[in-house]
């Protein structure tokens, strides 16, 4: 497939240029993946909702370092993905028109960028060991970083690459559960349950998306499920995964006793979406994706970190909130 051939900026686009491009260009708004699973993980663990009186000014400031966390350690994978396969991008009639791959952002620009939301991350971690005297966030934050580029070089090496992506953000409710309580992670067994949720759900999802490039990844050597396993073997594959990835939801809200009914609602309403991403493939094919992958995993993410923050906040006793 030949790629389709672009036109050479003549000057370097400035900085606030360059910076609102590469957020277009890696979407920000995608961020709806993760983040409602982070603001869930924040919600299950602070002590405002377990016995301590609720002191709003140090929750604010808590979410609020998590959310700024969050897009910095996103915009950062993203970046790296598009600078570690910019060659791959250009030679791939779906992708040659991303920024760092036409040449609209010079490699050297989108290296600093990236550089800057690594150090932006770090910077933000330290607020919490300043502010609220937790020195985990800072601790772990290279750690993090290394742990969520990693993804842009699976491909390279694994047709398992769809679940690495999907360890990548299922880091984002246990990253915002020890940010404001690491204890938590010692008696939160839903923590656990909803990471490995997101890990398998996006891992599913993101076979359906690969179908797109089956085509391209074979004539490159590249590693991914459709690639290995072809059309029905992706499909089955993804079916399978987004399988498992319900039964950890169940049971996060079976072992969650905050969790009340419309909690247990929404769960149902997730396996409704995740059939109906299915179906809307099976009966569309590639056509369908945008619609499957975007539209409907966005709901799944955003219903349930609604959902299940209200109903923490609800759950909790009156006397410290």
């Amino acid at each position: 497939m030949s790629a389709v051939p672009s036109a050479q900026p003549s000057s370097s686009p400035g900085w606030l240029s360059s910076l609102r491009l590469a957020a277009a260009d890696i979407k920000i708004a995608h961020s709806v993946f993760a983040l409602p699973f982070a603001i869930l993980g924040a919600f299950l663990a602070t002590p405002y909702l377990r016995g301590t009186p609720l002191h709003w000014p140090t929750l604010a400031g808590q979410l609020t370092l998590v959310v700024v966390c969050m897009i910095f350690a996103r915009t950062w994978a993203m970046l790296v993905n598009r600078l570690a396969d910019r060659e791959f991008d250009k030679a791939n009639e779906r992708t040659a028109r991303r920024l760092i791959a036409s040449g609209r952002l010079p490699v050297a620009r989108a290296r600093a960028i990236t550089l800057a939301c690594a150090l932006a991350f770090i910077a933000t971690t330290s607020g919490f060991i300043i502010l609220y005297h937790n020195p985990w966030p800072l601790i772990l934050s290279i750690p993090v970083l290394a742990w969520i580029a990693l993804y842009s070089y699976t491909k390279r090496f694994t047709a398992w690459c769809h679940v690495f992506l999907g360890g990548a953000l299922a880091v984002s409710p246990l990253a915002a559960a020890i940010a404001l309580d690491p204890t938590t992670l010692e008696n939160t067994p839903a923590l656990w349950c909803i990471s490995a949720f997101v890990l398998l759900w996006v891992a599913g999802f993101d076979v359906l998306y690969a179908i797109q490039d089956i085509d391209f990844d074979r004539a490159k050597g590249l590693s991914s499920i459709p690639a290995k396993l072809g059309l029905k073997g992706a499909l089955w594959t993804s079916r399978v995964l987004h399988t498992i990835a319900f039964a950890a939801l169940v049971l996060a809200v079976r072992t969650e006793p905050r969790f009340q009914l419309p909690m247990h609602i929404a769960v149902g309403a997730v396996a409704a979406l995740l059939i109906a991403e299915h179906a809307v493939v099976a009966r569309r094919g590639l056509a369908g994706i945008p619609m499957a992958f975007f539209t409907l995993n966005g709901a799944v993410s955003c219903l349930l970190g609604l959902v299940g923050t209200v109903d923490l906040w609800r759950g909790a006793t009156p006397s410290n909130v």
